[in-house]
């Protein structure tokens, strides 16, 4: 199967099974994932009314909501201007710095964002088919990119924003001379449940980029992240946390979760010697990486920071992270510029990203500190770890999703032959009741079921966290509905849908799954919009003749159009007569 295609499945299994739980919900898919590139890119949510009144009264809400909520109400405002001028924009602005302020953004870096912004936009002609809000976004999507450590220049000339390397990765050992990572941070702020991600990281997922260099530049620029050559680490976890009751146990068992060796001395031991032991055991035994869980501190501990400071002279480590807890915000930022002055450090891992906090920690680390943000922990259990990719963060605080990732996501999951077997049954448009389980199932392994929704673009602002429990509870009743069916039903749909036998069928299987008759009913029509959008999203993939439609956002063409008729037409008129419509910068 050709990679592209293997990219093409991973991105129509992810946004059918994630359309199929939420078009009964908001009533229409995304309207990003309609219009053209542009548009669709850089173009702001518009929730209605009545959304932004539920979403004002969730108490709950997934990082960067809220400034991603306040930036789309401010380019609402900024109408069919021809001109960028500093008269027009500067309420634009000023309702900007706000939201990041209220976000805790740093001031300096707020100031210094929204300074960039205005030297980007003062002045430029709105760029013909491009409306004025949306090259206000490009502008801050471009200036947050810089602020994180990304390369707006290069980025914007990109065929695929989004993929290649992160912005910064981590030093590379060999068995005769491993790399040496020190672990530092506050208490409490998960340096030992980062280490264990981390080791797993690297002994699994970490990317050779190196070895992109032997691969065609084609076959490497189709090619998911998920699929490229891994380096696969050996990994040595040194256990130098002495002071925290069970710190040394629970990395012990994080090492078993994970199959990797954690070299301990005990609490007794002094934190330099076991550091000083664990690298002399790497070299002994063939670890190529050795990662030190050091004792939580503060900055105004100065026997801590001491102790700190000779672990590093004796073990002369190649990278020195700190551990941060995203959720404090722009302090975050402050204490990594507090270490860094201290006992030097190369780079900063923000923990906690799925919480509530409102995004200030991923704007301002950099800004403040000059040091880079290397890695972000997305969840709780061990895998939850990915590499700090500053143009998907930048994408995701303005509102406009994750689409890589999201595919990367699915791709991970999706084996070739399990992409082979529904790339068929999309040619064919075929879907059963075991698709429905299996893409119900592919967005579980995937994650939270509210993070992984709002990749998509425009998605977080049309859900709240009332609908996404409702949402969970809908498929729970229907995955039971499906555990009730015989297995010729589940293979043929229209047992339950046309056929003369369909009442009785769907009384048996509501009654067997403990449900009401119209739960039955109402996943049939759910069912029923389902294979409809299957169905067109297999004339869609022979219509692009072959192209990627996970990348069509990112390359100059359409994205998928989905939802129903009246969806189709509404998005048809208003691409007609509307403003923009446009094919997008590049």
């Amino acid at each position: 199967m050709p990679l592209v295609s293997r990219r093409t499945i991973a991105w129509f299994v992810a946004t059918a099974a994630l359309s199929d739980a939420f078009v009964p919900v908001t009533n229409r898919f995304p309207s990003s994932l309609q219009g053209s590139t542009f548009t669709s890119q850089f173009a702001p949510s518009s929730p209605s009314r009545s959304s932004n009144a539920a979403r004002s009264s969730s108490n709950l809400n997934m990082m960067f909501d809220q400034l991603a909520s306040a930036i789309s109400d401010v380019t609402k405002n900024l109408g069919p201007k021809k001109r960028m001028t500093e008269e027009s924009i500067k309420p634009a602005l000023r309702d900007v710095r706000r939201a990041l302020l209220d976000a805790d953004v740093n001031i300096d870096v707020a100031d210094a964002l929204i300074e960039g912004v205005k030297t980007r936009s003062l002045g430029k002609e709105v760029t013909q088919g491009v409306t004025a809000d949306q090259q206000f976004i490009k502008a801050m999507y471009d200036e947050l990119l810089d602020m994180m450590g990304g390369d707006s220049e290069n980025a914007s000339t990109a065929s695929e924003p989004g993929r290649g390397a992160p912005a910064s990765t981590l030093a590379v050992g060999t068995a005769e001379n491993p790399a040496v990572v020190l672990l530092a941070g506050l208490q409490g702020a998960g340096k030992t449940t980062a280490a264990g991600k981390l080791a797993l990281y690297l002994k699994e997922r970490e990317v050779d980029y190196s070895a992109l260099d032997a691969m065609g530049e084609e076959e490497a620029s189709q090619t998911l992240s998920s699929q490229l050559p891994k380096r696969e680490r050996k990994v040595l976890l040194a256990a130098a946390d002495v002071y925290r009751p069970a710190a040394i146990k629970q990395l012990q068992i994080l090492g078993e979760s994970i199959d990797v060796e954690v070299f301990s001395m005990g609490s007794d031991a002094d934190p330099v010697d076991i550091a000083a032991a664990a690298v002399a055991k790497a070299k002994e035994e063939g670890f190529d990486t050795v990662l030190v869980d050091t004792a939580g501190r503060q900055v105004i501990d100065e026997d801590l920071m001491d102790e700190l400071r000779r672990i590093k002279n004796e073990v002369n480590p190649d990278e020195t992270l700190l551990v941060v807890d995203a959720m404090t915000g722009q302090e975050a930022a402050s204490l990594t510029a507090s270490f860094d002055s201290a006992v030097g450090i190369t780079g900063a891992v923000l923990t906690k990203m799925d919480g509530d906090s409102r995004g200030g920690a991923a704007v301002s680390v950099r800004g403040v500190s000059g040091k880079p943000i290397k890695f972000v922990g997305t969840g709780e259990k061990t895998p939850d770890l990915e590499p700090f990719y500053p143009d998907r963060m930048a994408s995701r605080i303005l509102g406009m999703g994750d689409v890589i990732s999201l595919v990367e996501k699915a791709a991970a999951e999706v084996s070739d032959a399990e992409a082979q077997k529904m790339q068929q049954k999309m040619l064919e448009a075929k879907f059963d009741f075991d698709d429905f389980m299996k893409q119900a199932k592919l967005v579980s392994k995937m994650g939270n079921l509210a993070g992984v929704a709002k990749m998509l673009p425009g998605v977080g602002s049309q859900i709240n966290n009332s609908q996404i429990r409702e949402v969970e509870a809908r498929l729970k009743k229907n995955e039971a509905m499906i555990c009730s069916m015989t297995k010729k039903e589940r293979a043929n749909p229209d047992l339950l849908i046309s056929d003369a036998s369909s009442r009785s069928r769907i009384t048996r299987i509501t009654n067997g799954s403990g449900l009401a008759f119209e739960d039955g009913l109402a996943f049939m029509s759910e069912f029923q919009k389902m294979r409809t959008m299957m169905s067109r999203m297999q004339k869609q993939m022979t219509g692009q003749g072959g192209a990627d439609p996970a990348m069509a956002g990112a390359e100059g063409g359409d994205m998928p159009q989905m939802g129903n008729r009246k969806m189709r037409r509404a998005a048809k008129k208003k691409k007609k007569g509307g403003r923009g419509g446009g094919g997008g910068f590049g």
